[in-house]
């Protein structure tokens, strides 16, 4: 599953009509070529890492497969840059060298990028920003509503420090996203939009590369400032991060754990759901996002408009198409009828032997 109110303006999305029409069935390419899904080209993938589970086993297959079924004979040009933004610049060279017509871009710091996006433009080859929002001339974007989510995981939050008693009771803390993510300004406004008068923040972190050690440090720091007896909850922004203040709440012998919340429905954050140890996470379905994002490229590649939704975005360069997936809240009531409905996580992926009766007490068959 991503600092200021300006960046945040930036991402902002607006509601517009998408144009109807008739489409051209070939165009796009460097050098004013021709492209088409008959002959088949390049497309280029380029994702940002691979510490959260999603990127390699759901993401990356996802728009590999519907890239097949809307073009058959085109051929997909991977990159993961594992965290690095400097590395996935070089890939994005490398891409365009190895001739990618068209990109599919979830950026690893999305101003740094913004030169990246400029030279694919110049040479005529698209981008589509995918999850995350880049700077430059993008032609689409597929995503979230990254706001909602960060309202959404307020809420729930709230809901759980508020079961025992007054959220005013004690202290929390907040663990964001990393502040060269342009989504971790956005689940940082919808949060704080819900928390703010609400609770006591004890201290609040913006924890670079989304690390999970850097979350484990950061509130192990917040225990030893505020107090262990003082701790009623941590929001943490993902699951990554939720697994390391979980750990730093259990090292500093934090008992009963306080509510803690995520984002991504990890396997990992699931299993913790489901023992009692982490209160919630955001499922964000992506298989629609992928699959808006695939035909985003195959359609701008060949000249086509896409016409898969009315959204749109501005990245402060330019208003383009948007696809905006709903995402919901997962707790233990309802992992059955999210995640395991979806397909997202098998019930044996979920259910290993350390899990079993929680599973059955979850209603997981």
């Amino acid at each position: 599953m991503r600092r200021g109110l300006a960046v945040a303006a930036v991402a902002v999305i607006a509601i517009g009509v998408a144009g109807c029409g008739k489409a051209k069935q070939a165009g796009g390419g460097s050098g004013g070529e021709k492209l088409s899904v008959d002959k088949g080209f390049k497309i280029g993938i380029l994702l940002p890492e691979s510490k959260t589970a999603r990127y390699e086993k759901f993401d990356h297959p996802f728009l590999a497969a519907d890239i097949k079924k809307l073009c058959p004979k085109c051929t997909i040009e991977y990159r993961n840059a594992n965290q690095d933004a400097d590395t996935q610049r070089q890939q994005v060279d490398a891409v365009l060298a190895a001739g990618a017509k068209v990109l599919i871009l979830d950026s690893v710091d999305y101003k740094s990028i913004k030169s990246s996006v400029q030279k694919a433009h110049d040479q005529g080859v698209k981008v589509i920003a995918y999850d995350r929002l880049a700077q430059g001339p993008i032609a689409g974007y597929s995503s979230f509503n990254n706001v909602d989510i960060g309202k959404q995981q307020g809420e729930a939050f709230l809901k759980a420090i508020s079961a025992k008693g007054s959220p005013k009771r004690g202290k929390v803390i907040l663990v964001n996203g990393s502040p060269d993510d342009p989504n971790a300004p956005d689940f940082k406004k919808g949060m704080h939009s819900v928390l703010d008068g609400k609770v006591n923040v004890g201290a609040e972190y913006d924890t670079q590369d989304w690390s999970p050690d850097q979350a484990r440090q950061e509130v192990a720091g917040a225990i030893s400032k505020v107090g262990k007896k003082n701790i009623i909850g941590v929001y943490a922004a993902n699951d990554g991060m939720a697994g390391g203040a979980i750990a730093a709440l259990k090292a500093a012998n934090v008992t009963p754990l306080p509510p803690v919340t995520g984002q991504d429905a990890e396997l990992a954050g699931i299993q913790r759901i489901l023992t009692g140890e982490q209160y919630a996470t955001i499922y964000k379905s992506i298989k629609p996002q992928a699959q808006a994002a695939a035909e985003m490229a195959v359609d701008v590649a060949t000249g086509k408009k896409w016409t898969g939704g009315s959204d749109t975005v501005n990245n402060g360069t330019v208003t383009v198409p948007a696809k905006i997936v709903p995402a919901t809240t997962v707790t233990f009531d309802n992992i059955e009828s999210t995640v395991v409905k979806d397909g997202y996580w098998k019930p044996s992926e979920i259910c290993t032997a350390k899990y079993k009766s929680d599973c059955a007490k979850a209603g997981i068959k």
